[in-house]
This record gives C-alpha cells, structure tokens and sequence, in this order.
C-alpha cells in the first residue's frame, strides 16, 4: 500500500547530553500509542535507550530508530523519529542521522541552554541542511529561564528563534503553555493521567500584556517573510487567521529562515503532545525536501531523482548494526523508488549486485517484517556482505552515486590483547564487527610491538566499546595506558633523487625517480601528487605506481612512524630500464623516497588539540583555572550562566587523560565537563622528545 508522502516526517531528536532527548522520545511514544508504559532512563528502562551501557549510563549511544503514527487535523501522520546520541564521543552517530533526516527537534535544557555539544550538533544540523524546532524542556526545574534560552540560540546559534508558545508559570509553579498563534492557554491539571488530559483555557489576565507583545512579534517576524501577510498585518492585523500563520511558519522553517520554539518538561508530561502537532505542522515532508542528487558512477554527470516510487530505486547505508538475532542490519533511507525483500539491487561502490533478504521497519531494537519500503521511507535490511556507512544502493540498470559521508579522524588509541588463547580469534571478528558498525572506530597493528591498538574518539567511546566486547561478544581483554593518536608533518620544501636496483640472477628491478617533496597547498588535504615528467622519460604506466608508494609510504611518518595526513609531492624526472623496470620497482622507490625525503624535511611531530568547556561555581574557578595552565591549556574565555562560571580552554589531548576524576577532587564534584576535537598543532621540542624516546 503506497502511503502518502505527504503525511510522513523523517525526523532527529537532538541536543547536549542530559537536555531530555530520551525522555522527550520516550513521551512522543507513548502519546502515540507506540508504547503502553513510560520508560524512564533514570530507572535504566527507555525503549530507545536499549544497549546494556546505555541503561546502566543512562545516555544515549547509538541513535535508535522507530516508527510511529501521529493524528494530526483527522489525518495519521507517520513519523520515523531518529533519537541520537549527545555525548561529543559518539558525534558519529549524529553526523549520520542527520544526513538523512528531513528535519530535526532539538531539544535545549531550560536550565543549562545552549551547551557546548548543542553548538556541535547545531553546526552539523547546518552542515546538511536541516530545518529545526526547538523544544525547551524541564521548565519545572529549579533556575528554568524559557526567556535566556532563547535568546541564546540567537546569540550562540546564529539562529532566528521564533516562540510559537510561551510558559505559563516556572519551576515548580509550570502548569502549561499561552498557544500564541491561537491565542489561548493550553494546561496540564492533574500528573497522574500521564499528562494525556490538557485543556484550553482563556489566557491568564496576568499574562494578557505579555501574550499580545509576544504575538505580535509572532506575527511581524513571520509577516515578513511573505509580503501579502505583511500588508495585511498593517491594514488589518486581526484578519490574520490561524491557518495564515500556520501556512508561513512552515514555508520559513523549511527554508530555515525562522526555528519556532515550543516549551514543557517531557518528565512531568507537558508539551509533548502540542510538540509533535508542531513537527507535523511545520516540519518537511520527503516531497517538500524535493529529493535528493547525485552522480551517474561512469559519467559523472548529475542526476535528480524526486521522492516518488515510480522513479528508480535509491537509497544510502546510513547506519550499520549487529543483532544477536537478525545478524548484520544495515539502516537505509529510502530516497526515490521502492525496495522488495528478496530483490537485488546495485552497492555503487564495489560495482556488485546484492540481494536483499529481508526487509524490517524499526521500534528501537525489535524488528517487524515488511515485504516492501518505498520512496521517503526509512527501514533496515539484512543480506548485505560487504557493505560500509555511506554506501549508495540502487537500481542495477540506473546507477547513481549519492554524496558520501565524511567521518572525523580518532584521536585516541588504546593497546588491548585477549586475555585467554581462545579469546585470541573471537577478538578479531568481534573487533571486525564493532568497526564496520562505527566509522570512527579504527583497529590496527602496531608495527614496531605487534600490539591490538584501537583508535576511537575518546575516552568513553573506547570503554564502551571495550564493555561491548566483554558483553556482546564475551571476549575477556587486557588494556594499556591511552595513548594520543600523534601524526607528523614536514616543515620545508626538499628534492631528492631516489634510485632503487636490485638484481637477484635474470631479470632486475630497476627505478629511478626524482621528486620535490614540500607542505600541501592552502585547503589542500592527503597526498597531493603532480606529475611534471616530460618526454617519456618515466613511461605513462609506471607514474601511478609512484603516486600509490607515497600513498602507503604516509601511513608511517619518518620521526615516529605516526601517520602523516598531508604531503605534496611533485614528481620531476627520472629514468626506467627497458627490461627491469616494473610497476612494482617504481612503487618501492615512491615508499623509499617518502623516507629518504621527508627526513630531510624538518619533519615535526602534531598532537590533537581538544576545545574543553567547564561549568564550576564559582569558588572553584582558580583551581580549574590553575589546573589547565599546569596541563599547558590556553584559556580562551569566560562566561556567566545561571550562577556558574564556564571556562573555555584548548587543550593537548595528552594532558586529559584522567581529568574527569582530578576535576571531581577539584570541586567537590560539583563541576562538569565536555571536550571536543580542535585541529593539530606542533608539539614542543622537549615533550616531542620524550614522546619519540617513550615510542
């Protein structure tokens, strides 16, 4: 049955860890029928928080999809909702959803506004085009501001904020919502029924002046962005009906001109009803999004394709996940077309066919069966053998390539070896597994000691995934000290000449190159390789073998054997043996002068830098203060919030390590911290040293 486009929402719950993304989740399932009781994450029972680490951590780690039916104005709405995760570890997860998402919610603490993982997931929200609404929750809390918060994501966010509701009392005194666009009170008497009851109410004379300065602000702010409202709000302002406003609001919020603001606590069971009537109201359909483009893999030239199931297939492997039951699933949006269990469908990157086996439309980590999804619709699949995060699927005789994702580097890296000799090839499978679910999870040998070392995004993201293993794959292991994932650079522009013969009785090996090694060009990133060899003197065959040498050769810098992410090489001259010469010869002389070269580059080592935020009353700000300066930190500001001190710093990664525990012993607990990747800066000549003697 081919449902109505119009009537479904792909959409993200997102914010900073501990703003009531589950909660808020766990509410809009309930309101919709999807579950009969509320779970709670503070007693370790929400639905979509459902990995063992989540329960016990009461966070969210990896995003949980589910579908769900809302009744909006007499029509079912159907809603794929995407809770993700806020904790800065698991940014991945984020990045991912979002990519595919139509719009997104985001969920703001009334109390702690705009924190610093809303910026990041804000930035990525922005990065892919994604109209929001902001949901300020927890107005029961003690220190709730509705007023300072949205100001903030003006200020902080750069966004055009636009309340749609305003509180009816705060903290304990918050009993509900002014509806500004209907001018009436909306609330939530009695707790007990699970906030499913509410009533309009006339708005409180208290709040009469409040409510008509607030909704002609309303009704400017959106009387500009459509000329024919705007007269009338100067001729007539009263002959502005509900559908009107309604009708601009959404067309500004897809365009992501306006965010409307709507209010509540999801733990007291208020707002979340007038919440999801506001993300069917205002948030895109698959057809006001207007499907999706990408490139023909032989062409290369573009090619729409529109939400519509009469267009060709085309989907993207957004997320890949291991249940204990169904084996691998891999998470699809469907863009354009349908997808049939049973059917084989075109993975554009390895060029193979696959089939598809099963199909299954998503609540949390329980599966229900389908026999087809179409256009619009998001779904999990089983059947796939090699297939990555990112990956586009399509129709076998219409191939398109969708925009791939782009994943951050790790930057921390943590040596692990089994503890049992049986553990020894569970461990490898399980880390296969964990690392084609994750992206930014990078397992590999070290060369020089033979060591496991996992590479992940922090500290928290490498217990987890420690914790799994023991758990999901029962794999007992040891682990070493974190280590910092170090990377060089080279300094200085030098040209070398490498010659590599061999010969070991018939025929040789022979190359000759010559090659200016230097720092890539501005904006430029990963081996930037040109080829100014004139007159045949290196035959046409042999230069990408040269190219493919460096290449490899990067993965081990000359100081350390750290990696190395940019270089530009400029291939000049050399000469080739009409018998001896190989691609072979000339792939070992490209690794070869990578070593002989950058050694001579004034090569320098690179650390990771993190931006690290604290929240501390006040009486601890010395001692914090005095604590980056001692782990070589560089204060980049101060602020005032809600009668805390946040401190802004930057930060070598490899005096963090362990800060959590020295914080806590700092403050008496009473400070918080987030930490999040910054750039690569060099490290000073005498901590480099130590460094490359501990290596």
């Amino acid at each position: 049955m081919a449902e109505n486009l119009k009537n479904t929402r792909n959409i993200g719950v997102m914010a900073h860890i501990d703003a009531g993304k589950t909660t808020t989740t766990e509410r809009m399932l309930y309101y919709t029928g999807k579950t009969h009781r509320i779970g709670e994450v503070h007693d370790g029972a929400a639905t979509m928080d459902w990995m063992v680490q989540e329960q016990e951590r009461g966070i969210t780690i990896t995003s949980a999809a589910t579908t769900t039916y809302w009744k909006y104005r007499n029509e079912d709405i159907k809603i794929n909702i995407i809770d993700t995760p806020g904790h800065v570890d698991f940014t991945v997860e984020v990045e991912r959803s979002l990519r595919i998402l139509d719009g997104a919610v985001a969920v703001f603490c009334a109390v702690g506004g705009v924190e610093p993982q809303s910026e990041t997931v804000w930035r990525q929200a922005d990065k892919y085009k994604v109209p929001r609404i902001a949901f300020i929750n927890k107005m029961d809390r003690v220190g709730a501001d509705f007023y300072d918060v949205v100001n903030q994501i003006k200020t902080k966010l750069n966004a055009t904020p636009i309340p749609l509701q305003i509180p009816i009392g705060v903290e304990d005194s918050f009993t509900g919502v002014v509806d500004l666009i209907e001018n009436k009170a909306i609330v939530w008497h009695d707790d007990k029924d699970l906030g499913t009851k509410y009533e309009y109410e006339e708005v409180p004379a208290d709040m009469v002046e409040q409510v008509t300065e607030w909704r002609e602000k309303l009704v400017e702010s959106i009387a500009e962005y459509d000329d024919d409202l705007l007269e009338r709000f100067f001729d007539d302002p009263e002959s502005i009906t509900f559908d009107d406003l309604d009708a601009v609001i959404r067309k500004a919020t897809i365009d992501q001109a306006i965010v409307p603001v709507m209010c509540g606590s999801a733990f007291k069971n208020k707002g979340i009803q007038r919440l999801l009537d506001a993300i069917v109201a205002f948030l895109p359909s698959p057809i006001d999004i207007g499907g999706v483009t990408g490139i023909h893999p032989h062409t290369n030239k573009e090619i729409h394709r529109n939400a519509d199931v009469k267009e060709p297939l085309s989907c993207l492997a957004f997320k890949i996940a291991t249940d204990p039951f169904v084996g691998r699933l891999a998470f699809l949006r469907v863009y354009s077309g349908a997808i049939n269990a049973g059917s084989h469908v075109l993975n554009v990157r390895t060029n193979k066919k696959v089939r598809i086996t099963r199909l299954y439309q998503m609540h949390a980590n329980k599966q229900n069966p389908m026999d087809r999804i179409e256009a619009g619709d998001i779904c999990a699949a089983v059947g796939f053998k090699d297939l990555r995060t990112g990956d586009s699927l399509c129709d076998i005789k219409n191939p398109i390539l969708l925009e791939p994702m782009t994943f951050p580097n790790p930057v921390i890296g943590v040596a692990i070896e089994p503890k049992t000799q049986l553990d020894v090839d569970k461990l490898g499978i399980a880390l296969n597994k964990l690392s084609e679910e994750d992206p930014t999870f990078i397992v590999n040998t070290d060369p020089d000691s033979g060591q496991t070392v996992i590479h992940g995004m922090g500290e928290l993201h490498l217990e987890i995934l420690i914790d799994r293993l023991r758990r999901e794959f029962n794999v007992e292991c040891s682990q070493g000290q974190p280590q910092v994932a170090y990377r060089e650079a080279i300094t200085t522009s030098v040209e070398h000449r490498e010659v590599f013969k061999k010969q070991s009785g018939g025929r040789g090996k022979f190359a000759n190159i010559i090659v200016r090694v230097s720092p890539v060009d501005e904006g430029e990133k990963g081996l930037q390789f040109v080829n100014e060899v004139k007159g045949g003197n290196i035959p046409k065959e042999f230069i990408p073998s040269v190219e493919k040498g460096f290449l490899n050769a990067m993965a081990n810098g000359p100081l350390g054997g750290y990696p190395m992410d940019s270089l530009k090489v400029v291939l000049l001259d050399g000469s080739y043996h009409p018998v001896d010469s190989d691609a072979l010869s000339f792939e070992i002389a490209g690794r070869q002068a990578f070593r002989h070269a950058t050694a001579k580059a004034k090569p320098i080592l690179l650390e990771p830098i993190m931006n690290a935020e604290v929240v501390t009353p006040e009486e601890y700000m010395g001692s914090v203060i005095s604590d980056f300066n001692k782990r070589r930190g560089q204060i980049e500001g101060m602020e005032e919030k809600a009668g805390s001190r946040i401190v802004k710093a930057k930060v070598p990664l490899a005096e963090k390590f362990g800060y959590v525990t020295v914080l806590r012993t700092l403050t008496s607990g009473r400070a918080t911290s987030t930490m999040e990747f910054s750039h690569y800066e060099e490290v000073p000549g005498n901590i480099a040293e130590k460094v490359l003697s501990n290596k």
